[in-house]
């Protein structure tokens, strides 16, 4: 660590966030069904699975690390569970090019300058006790990794390790030592360990496989798409206000989508966001014709977009409400 670079403000793409003022803490649950209750207080509707392996990963101490297609919920779970256990939430959203300074901490170096020129100003300045000053908490930014290994009010917070796949294996390497001792060290203060370890959720869309040795550390679970109930569950949870034959509809249509021959298949955050838009235009029930109007919400590319256009959109609604009709 070095004072090479300025900073005065945050890194980019890397954030601190409070689980909410109006946060209460909460005990760990100490069964399944309490965890899936916990999440289900929030609004998350997690398949059994999923709970199993979060309660498994908060009572055994263990970095939770999820996979899957984007838009399936995984960063939800982490937001989710800083909300329902009063916890703070600490994210460190990934990107390529990303590194141990950016994650952990950087020296400012533009205050360490300003204290330099006005130690020379004063004159007589003692070198070797201000390059000590110089390198001490005062001067020290922290980023999310060092913030999650700090004491926190409320107790250990929730550090979201967001779309680790973006970054490269060094960075990997890295993370390798915070994730097995709960510590990371800065050269000119040394190793700083969490008093209490993080809750600790990485999540990954699998753009490229990430190296076994970090994943051994962790718990595994790949989220996939949910079932029609589930997306159902999921949809009256999230938009309670949507008819149930309308919310029918939405998820049966997207669940069709996601069995066409596209570039991105839409997530169940589509799912949510197509049902909010189609509310906010007072919509009781799918046409082709609302259904290109609001494609934007749930196909997030154009190629995508042109395929549902026109003919394929009635045909795709015909078979969904040929579906959906009783035997």
């Amino acid at each position: 660590m070095c004072p090479a670079r300025a900073l005065t403000g945050p890194a980019p793409r890397t954030s601190i966030a409070s689980a909410g003022k109006e946060a209460h803490v909460t005990r760990l649950p100490d069964t399944i069904d309490a965890t899936e209750a916990l999440l289900a207080g929030q609004g998350y509707v997690a398949a059994r699975a999923l709970a199993t392996v979060v309660f498994l990963a908060l009572k055994l101490g263990k970095p939770l690390f999820l996979e899957g297609e984007a838009g399936t919920g995984k960063t939800e779970i982490a937001k989710t569970l800083a909300a329902a256990l009063g916890r703070r939430l600490i994210r460190l959203q990934c990107y390529e090019g990303l590194d141990a300074a950016s994650a952990v901490a950087e020296w400012n170096f533009a205050a360490q300058m300003i204290a330099i020129r006005t130690a020379e100003a004063q004159g007589g300045a003692d070198r070797d006790a201000l390059k000590t000053e110089l390198f001490t908490e005062d001067y020290l930014i922290a980023r999310p990794l060092l913030e999650a290994m700090r004491p926190q009010p409320g107790g250990a917070p929730v550090l979201l390790i967001d779309e680790l796949d973006r970054t490269d294996e060094p960075f990997e390497a890295f993370l390798l030592e915070a994730l097995s001792d709960f510590q990371v060290t800065i050269p000119e203060l040394g190793t700083i360990r969490a008093p209490e370890p993080p809750i600790v959720i990485l999540t990954s869309n699998r753009t490229r496989e990430v190296h076994d040795a970090l994943k051994r550390r962790c718990l595994y679970h790949w989220v996939d798409y949910p079932t029609f109930d589930r997306e159902l569950q999921i949809l009256h949870s999230r938009a309670p206000e949507a008819k149930e034959t309308l919310s029918r509809e939405i998820v049966a249509f997207v669940q069709k989508l996601r069995s066409e021959d596209l570039f991105k298949k839409p997530g169940v955050a589509e799912t949510i966001d197509w049902a909010k838009c189609l509310l906010a235009l007072d919509v009781i029930a799918l046409s082709p014709e609302v259904i290109s109007d609001t494609l934007g919400a749930i196909l997030k590319y154009q190629d995508d977009i042109q395929k549902l256009h026109g003919s394929e959109a009635k045909r795709l609604l015909d078979e969904v409400r040929r579906d959906l009709t009783p035997a």
